[in-house]
């Protein structure tokens, strides 16, 4: 399994017993759709491998108590702890209407309901504190805040993000 065929479900960030149990900082907010998972992949050393799930517990909201079938000590534990763990994309619930992933929205069309075509989504950066659409028109890239008073639909039939912008915003870097 390759990270492009993945999404990001969280991270082991420490141990739970001397039996080898982990918790999983869950990226969420629907970790209870996480709570009875068969089997996760763990980035170790940026290869994706399988880990079974002997058992799991959800606590303190978005934390999974894992059991794994093949982690049976503290030892083993260490050797995975701080890792990020994986599910396949085919495992994401399927959103509709505004709602989406960012990964599935790469390379849709966005157009203002003023101004018309703005360009083609190729990235969203949330790295800062309010996230920003990525925006290639030509060779200038436009920065769109993703609000959800701003974004007016989501057509995937399309591949379009129909935006409403503040007045002035697109005309400001073209």
């Amino acid at each position: 399994m390759q990270k492009k065929d993945c999404f990001y479900l969280g991270k082991i960030v420490r141990k739970h017993s001397f039996k080898g149990e982990i918790v999983i900082k869950l990226d969420t907010d629907e970790p209870q759709l996480y709570a009875n998972m068969d089997a996760v992949f763990v980035d170790l050393s940026n290869n994706l491998l399988p880990f079974f799930i002997k058992k799991s517990l959800l606590q303190k909201g978005n934390q999974l108590r894992v059991k794994f079938e093949d982690v049976s000590n503290e030892e083993d534990a260490d050797a995975i702890l701080k890792s990020d763990v994986y599910l396949p994309l085919d495992l994401l619930p399927k959103l509709t209407g505004n709602k989406f992933y960012y990964h599935e929205v790469i390379g849709f069309t966005v157009e203002d309901i003023h101004y018309g075509k703005v360009g083609v989504l190729t990235g969203i950066n949330d790295s800062t504190a309010q996230a920003l659409f990525e925006i290639k028109n030509g060779e200038v890239e436009i920065l769109i805040p993703m609000i959800d008073d701003f974004i007016k639909k989501v057509d995937r039939k399309s591949k379009t993000i129909v935006i409403e912008a503040p007045e002035g915003l697109i005309e400001m870097y073209l």
